[in-house]
C-alpha cells in the first residue's frame, strides 16, 4: 500500500470544509485503488493522508490533487510514501 499525503494552507475554512465533504472526499473515494482517507486541520493548515492499494494507484491520484485544490485552500506539498506498517 501506498499514502498520498497532502499539506494545505486554509485561506477560508467554512468555504475549504464545505468543498472537502461535497466534492474532495465524494471523488477521492470512488478513485481506483483507494482503500482509506483521513482529512485532518489544526489551525490554519490541512493534512491528508489518503491510502492506496498500489503505488501506480497512488502516484496516478498524486497527480490529480492540484487540479481538486479550491480557491479556499492553498496548495503546500504533495508526496507519495509506502505504508510500512498499519492498525
Amino acid at each position: 500500500m501506498h499514502a498520498v499525503v497532502v499539506k494545505v494552507k486554509i485561506n477560508d475554512s467554512e468555504a475549504a470544509e464545505s468543498h472537502l465533504r461535497e466534492k474532495t472526499v465524494p471523488g477521492v473515494s470512488q478513485a481506483p485503488g483507494f482503500v482509506a482517507g483521513y482529512w485532518t486541520r489544526k489551525d490554519n493548515t490541512g493534512l491528508s493522508m489518503v491510502i492506496f492499494d498500489s503505488e501506480d494507484a497512488a502516484n496516478r491520484a498524486s497527480e490529480q490533487v492540484p487540479s481538486m485544490i479550491p480557491d479556499a485552500v492553498t496548495l503546500e506539498d504533495v508526496e507519495v510514501r509506502e505504508v510500512v506498517a498499519h492498525a
